[in-house]
């Protein structure tokens, strides 16, 4: 695989579904270079594309990964996790799951306060998405022009597992409600219905919160 394979898996993971003169202009080559990648890569297995109607004129070709170039990804031994999920079930029901879920919660909180302890919430909101990514989350954050932040991951290292139970991204909400407090958090995207990533609006409680 070489690089500019490696940089359209990328681009496609943390954009969502592009097109080719989208993804050549950001890869400084041709619409024509861009197409010729991507029919290799179809080939290989790595993309697939799905034709989307824009109001007149011919409909735009936007190319999206398959679930074969999800898996390049690191996925925190998602299988495992999963069959071991099941085995708490099987053994302690649902309460005993609630139980794990909450304990991992708990550590998890301790480890973030500690880094972003005494930080105002721009800084906040930074180092949790540098937490995040360290973590295998990719994720970003940006500032809106309405003073709230949009905080997205790109990735979820531990997919199968939240597949397998969501209470693991209710844990995630409830884990950056808290870190984040007094403003308001709200997931607007979610990978598990279908989003390429999961975004979340971070909305101060009143206007110098945002400073």
């Amino acid at each position: 695989m070489n690089a500019s394979t490696d940089k359209i898996l990328h681009l496609l993971k943390t954009q969502g579904p592009q097109s080719a003169a989208a993804l050549g202009e950001q890869l400084q080559m041709t619409s024509m270079g861009a197409r010729q990648h991507l029919h290799a890569m179809e080939a290989d297995g790595w993309v697939s594309f799905r034709d989307e109607a824009r109001g007149r004129g011919r409909p735009s070709r936007l190319w999206q990964l398959t679930e074969q170039a999800w898996q390049r990804f690191p996925d925190g031994h998602g299988e495992l996790t999963l069959r071991l999920i099941e085995s708490v079930q099987q053994l302690f029901g649902e309460s005993g799951l609630d139980k794990v879920i909450a304990e991992r919660e708990q550590q998890q909180l301790v480890r973030y306060r500690a880094e972003l302890a005494g930080l105002p919430m721009a800084q906040r909101v930074e180092a949790l998405a540098a937490l995040r990514t360290r973590e295998g989350y990719m994720a970003e954050t940006r500032q809106e022009e309405d003073g709230s932040w949009l905080l997205w991951e790109s990735h979820c290292p531990i997919c199968v597992a939240a597949r397998g139970c969501q209470g693991f991204c209710r844990s995630e909400l409830a884990i950056f409600a808290e870190l984040l407090a007094p403003a308001r958090v709200e997931r607007e995207e979610y990978l598990l219905s279908g989003d390429h990533r999961c975004l979340y609006r971070i909305r101060p409680p009143h206007p110098e919160a945002a400073a």
